[in-house]
């Protein structure tokens, strides 16, 4: 019986992103500031709905920036795999602070449509022009790390969906200057809420999976299995377990069935380069076993994937 691991190359978070965080705390606070200001000055609530939420993105922020600095912290003979699912966690926080934000926003809008109050539409337009310019910078900070990363995405969506919200308010001020209607105040609150609470929902789905170590999304675990089964002189596949280290990091552990010929130092090579290079695994951990030695007797339905083709 042999075994193998192998690391692979980690796709780690650029430190480079200390600086993004860093900035994109900094403007989103000194706006927030501004918006809060102004919203109690124009006594809008889409205004100050805006500024809860962007203070929340602060916070998320600064999780995001704790999780994906922890995240590269060296193991340690307590925490084998270091803190590595910092980066999860800080993803699962942020999208459980957005449903706050979303239930606080939506209860207030609620509140102003039972009896609305007159809101100043040109100060609406110009402070939330203001945050589309703020927001979209701070989104391009992150959007190179957008696609690997779920918690650098995490923040990334969040200044996107900033960026949209400020443009819904820039038109209910519109609206509010050139109708008078000030029912648009607390409908477009309700309209940034709903885009939140959409924005957030898959974010939210996606960080529980990888807290309850779930196949990523984007690997399919029948697939991986068919996959080494295609390898030249293996016969099947059992015990096999995918999930997540990180939100950038995948890890795999499989049985190979093989035939007595083959070649097990090879195949061991050839498996970890194939998952890496098909489905992105970097932490492989694999071992070998001689076709017939393992019955699907021994390969109970809760232990994981099984698949036999002989032996």
């Amino acid at each position: 019986m042999g075994a193998g691991h192998d690391h692979g190359p980690h796709a780690q978070t650029d430190g480079n992103f200390g600086r993004a965080f860093a900035i994109g705390i900094g403007l989103n606070l000194i706006f927030v500031a501004v918006e809060a200001f102004y919203g109690f000055t124009a006594d809008s609530m889409a205004l100050l709905a805006d500024a809860g939420h962007n203070l929340s993105d602060v916070l998320g922020l600064i999780i995001a920036w704790i999780g994906a600095t922890l995240v590269r912290r060296r193991p340690t003979p307590r925490l084998s795999y270091g803190l590595k699912k910092s980066s999860i966690l800080a993803a699962l926080i942020n999208a459980l602070l957005l449903l706050l934000a979303v239930g606080a926003i939506g209860a207030e809008a609620i509140r102003r449509l039972a009896s609305p109050e007159p809101a100043d539409g040109d100060v609406m337009m110009v402070v939330a022009g203001i945050g589309i310019l703020v927001n979209g910078a701070t989104a391009l900070l992150f959007m190179r790390g957008a696609h690997h990363d779920l918690n650098i995405r995490g923040a990334f969506l969040h200044m996107v969906a900033d960026a949209a919200v400020s443009a819904a308010v820039v038109g209910a001020g519109f609206l509010i200057t050139l109708t008078g209607k000030v029912w648009i105040d607390p409908v477009a609150s309700l309209i940034v809420a709903a885009v939140i609470l959409y924005g957030t929902w898959n974010l939210l789905a996606e960080s529980a999976l990888m807290t309850l170590a779930g196949v990523p999304r984007g690997i399919d675990a029948d697939q991986v299995g068919k996959a080494l089964n295609r390898l030249p002189g293996v016969s099947g596949t059992h015990h096999l377990h995918i999930w997540s280290l990180s939100t950038t990091e995948t890890a795999l552990t499989v049985h190979l069935m093989v035939e007595p010929e083959v070649d097990r130092d090879l195949i061991l090579r050839q498996a970890h380069a194939y998952v890496h290079e098909l489905f992105g695994i970097g932490h492989s951990t694999i071992q070998v076993e001689r076709a017939g030695t393992t019955s699907h007797a021994d390969c109970p339905a809760h232990e994981g994937h099984c698949e036999d083709h002989g032996g």
